[in-house]
């Protein structure tokens, strides 16, 4: 990602010169990608550029740019940016956003005297602050210990400061999101949370969504909030959400998510039970997974065929083909009907050499077979390992099933036979 933001950067360098037929809006997007990702003497030279030819800049462009300028730059050459701006066309700026971020980027690097004092510069500046602006400084003083200060602070919020407007930061975070700078949406989002001020649904599933990707942690903390004002994530959401608690390793965590989400009447039809069987399947909960399916019964609801396949793939997965089995039973009984290609596989491991336990003896395979390239581990490119390679077979009854399930078992009965003759 880096060299493609360098390079983004050598590419335009080269064709600055002809900056009004780039246009406002790639040049914008080029100094938030500069920015975000640390590279703020490109985005110095950028911002300058654009300024000398008239380009008019963004909340989007000049907000993040600013915002990772002053945690790294004296208050003075700050300032002086802002009276740069202020000198042409500020009409696409929200002065109020730029006041947030350039406070909280302030007390991220503990200096909130200088906070404090640029408050009144960002006013003066046409940048006013709102009552979020005044919050972060004075819990920054709070939790420096400095009392008598926050009630000034908070003094002054109560005089000077506007209501922050609910839709400009919803414009700006759903921005964020969408140029991929999830760790700007997290930070604003937090402060947006940790100040309890106003944020719509739309925007918090947003923020789940996408942050549940690099911070699972603070993802549920959006949730939690999100649920403390009686509103529901929608599905998409919480199948994101359990989908990345998974890939961390959080288990517990999304377990507790159901629980949470199931006592507040959040699951009423199939679809959603569908979900709440698949992950906890996915990260080996069969118990709970199967409490779910009872549940979905009590509650007069028909599992689908999906729900059952989940609960007897992750059984398979657990070594549990007996209750694989009475799953079987149950989804024929309920009147569901499977015929489609299996990838039934058991395996072995010893001295790092993978074993399909489903694939024919050595001395039954064709020359064809034993030509075919070894079982091997790759990576889907998802952080997730697959294993490519394995023998496939297509079953249309539960006999099918039961028999590959026999043969695998007693062809790994056999393996760990000889693994433990090697052993002694």
């Amino acid at each position: 990602m880096a060299k493609k933001t360098q390079a983004a950067f050598s590419i335009f360098k080269g064709i600055s010169s002809s900056i009004f037929h780039i246009g406002p809006e790639m040049c914008n997007l080029l100094l938030v990608t500069l920015s975000s990702d640390g590279y703020i003497g490109y985005a110095c030279k950028l911002f300058d550029d654009m300024i000398l030819r008239g380009v008019s800049l963004s909340t989007l462009g000049f907000g993040v740019f600013i915002w990772r300028f002053c945690t790294t730059s004296e208050l003075g050459e700050t300032l002086s940016l802002l009276d740069e701006v202020r000198k042409g066309d500020v009409s696409g700026i929200n002065g109020s956003i730029i006041a947030v971020l350039v406070v909280h980027g302030l007390c991220l690097q503990s200096r909130v005297p200088e906070a404090i004092s640029v408050l009144d510069e960002l006013r003066k500046r046409n940048f006013k602050p709102d009552f979020m602006a005044y919050r972060i400084v004075a819990e920054a003083l709070r939790l420096m210990g400095g009392v008598v200060d926050v009630e000034k602070v908070l003094k002054k919020k109560r005089k000077l400061g506007v209501a922050p407007r609910a839709n400009d930061y919803r414009e700006f975070i759903l921005s964020l999101i969408t140029e991929r700078l999830i760790n700007e949406a997290k930070e604003l989002g937090q402060v947006i949370v940790d100040g309890n001020f106003l944020i719509q649904d739309d925007v918090l599933n947003a923020l789940i969504g996408s942050v549940s990707t690099i911070n699972p942690s603070c993802a549920l903390k959006f949730l939690n909030f999100m649920l403390g004002k009686e509103s529901f994530p929608t599905l998409l959401t919480s199948s994101n959400l359990c989908r990345s608690l998974c890939k961390h390793g959080k288990i517990d965590e999304m377990v507790e998510v159901f629980k949470v989400l199931s006592a507040k009447g959040y699951f009423v039809d199939l679809e959603c039970y569908n979900v709440m069987i698949l992950f906890p399947c996915k990260a080996g909960r069969v118990k709970h997974a199967y409490q779910v399916l009872l549940d979905m019964k009590k509650n007069g609801l028909s599992p689908e065929v999906s729900s059952y396949n989940s609960l007897m793939e992750a059984c398979c997965r657990e070594d549990l083909p007996r209750p694989a089995k009475w799953l079987w039973d149950e989804m024929f009984a309920s009147g569901g009907r499977s015929g489609c290609l299996v990838t039934c596989w058991r395996k072995s491991c010893y001295n790092e050499k993978i074993t399909d336990l489903l694939a024919p003896e050595e001395c039954l395979r064709s020359f064809e077979e034993r030509q075919k390239k070894p079982i091997s581990l790759m990576e889907d490119g998802k952080g997730c390992v697959v294993l490519r390679g394995l023998e496939e077979e297509a079953v249309y009854s539960r006999n099918e099933i039961y028999n590959l399930l026999e043969k695998g078992a007693a062809k790994r009965r056999t393996e760990d036979t000889l693994l433990s003759k090697r052993r002694r």
